[in-house]
């Protein structure tokens, strides 16, 4: 009955039926128990089923389920916006609110774009984007994603965006070490700036860490000189905190790492903490600026059905008061340095099987060597890696050769070393492709 996401219609194991969930553990229709290593697609950031987000989406029910925003608010609507906007300094100006992770970033897009025209700027048509970057299953965020199996089918649909390296100081593409580079990652960058600044919109990125294009890392130097450059030829600065924010890397948004201010940015997942369905686009007030008008085509035209839901809303202002009263931040310090350790002890039993271990924040990441074999996201082992991992009571979901642990910040030592122990079992059944 369900087609499900990202999964082979012939050849796949069937779906795990999962029946309730609590802390870091989800429970199948048997009573088997699993650790999430992933925090479900990284959103469960204070575990499943948190009693003081539960019971506030139950209060909020008993009140209002839905209206519609175009003309109407609420007060969940109005508390969350203004505490997100104190939740990043009030450096942003505006909150528009959508459902998920992809039509945030969509909006964003949007909003970049008529900025401009609203400023009589039409010759700026043009979005850079980074070769192994992944935004989304929209049009406008495959767009501004990379080259990859997750929209090289849609080509055709979509439309067309400036592309450069993507950053990866573990792995530099230009042989360098993040200890004594200037960034030279972003030169030819500037040197397409320099030339053709009149008709760029803006740069989009996620800054830190690039997740689903195989959570490359890049130094917070990275960031500070792409604000610079987009400062000093009048680009837009977007950035895709879906999977980054509220915490993830170590603060509370991935951009203060760099100590800067991006135009916009783009929340979700961690947002309600995988409760209900969420997602924001915050905005600076120089570009709401230009939106400030009578003139029907100055109006931004976007919005969704749940656009700001009560119940969402609700979630999410229980989450982040969460994730303050029971510091979140202070959780992923810990659990950062028990990632690196487990990391480097599994480096060491099998030196020759990965490569690349790295972690930050609540990050932490391993990758398979691959002999023969291509990388990427349909590396033959993921699949095998998945399934031996189950076995073992852990889920986790490699992207193909990239295995990473995005686990509940409050998770157990115990739960843990758990995961780490199934990534030792499977990788003692997995040869390097000769």
């Amino acid at each position: 009955m369900i087609w499900h996401p990202y999964t082979a219609q012939l050849g796949s194991d069937p779906p795990l039926k999962v029946v309730s969930g609590k802390n870091e553990f989800l429970y199948d229709e048997s009573g088997n128990e699993y650790v999430d290593g992933i925090s479900s697609w990284w959103v469960s950031i204070h575990g499943h089923n948190h009693p003081k987000i539960v019971e506030a989406v139950k209060q909020q029910l008993n009140k209002l389920d839905h209206v519609l925003l175009a003309g109407f608010t609420h007060p969940p609507a109005l508390e969350l916006a203004h505490k997100l906007l104190e939740f990043t300094d009030w450096n942003f100006h505006k909150v528009i609110f959508s459902d998920n992770g992809s039509t945030a970033l969509e909006i964003m897009l949007k909003v970049a774009l008529q900025y401009f025209k609203n400023r009589g700027e039409n010759k700026r048509k043009v979005f850079i984007k980074f070769s192994s970057s992944y935004h989304g299953d929209t049009i406008g965020a495959m767009s501004v994603g990379g080259d990859s199996i997750f929209n090289r089918v849609f080509q055709s649909l979509l439309f067309k965006a400036k592309e450069f390296p993507s950053p990866a100081c573990h792995d530099c593409p230009l042989g360098k070490k993040p200890t004594t580079c200037s960034e030279e990652c972003l030169d030819e960058l500037e040197a397409y700036l320099s030339a053709h600044s009149s008709e760029v919109v803006g740069v989009v990125m996620e800054p830190i860490v690039a997740g689903a294009g195989g959570m490359l890392f890049h130094k917070p130097e990275v960031l500070k000189r792409l604000r610079e450059i987009t400062s000093k030829y009048g680009v837009l600065f977007l950035l895709d905190e879906v999977f980054t924010g509220f915490g993830r890397t170590g603060k509370n948004f991935a951009y203060q790492t760099a100590g800067i201010q991006p135009d916009m940015i783009a929340l979700a997942k961690g947002l309600t903490a995988g409760v209900l369905p969420l997602a924001v686009t915050l905005v600076r007030e120089e570009i709401y600026r230009e939106f400030v008008s009578d003139e029907p085509i100055k109006i931004f035209y976007h919005g969704h059905t749940m656009t700001g839901n009560p119940l969402g809303c609700a979630a999410a202002l229980a989450s982040i008061q969460v994730f303050e009263e029971e510091n979140r931040l202070e959780d992923v310090k810990k659990l950062s340095s028990k990632l690196e350790d487990g990391w480097a002890r599994i480096k060491h039993s099998f030196p020759e099987k990965l490569r690349n271990v790295r972690t930050v924040g609540a990050v932490g990441v391993g990758e398979l060597e691959t002999g023969r074999e291509s990388p990427g996201y349909s590396y033959s082992f993921s699949k095998e890696f998945r399934r031996i991992c189950l076995e073992q009571g852990v889920i986790l979901r490699p992207l193909g050769n990239v295995i990473y642990i995005t686990p509940p910040y409050t998770i157990s030592d115990t739960s843990l070393e758990r995961i780490f122990a199934a990534i030792r079992i499977a990788l003692g059944q997995y040869s390097v492709p000769k």
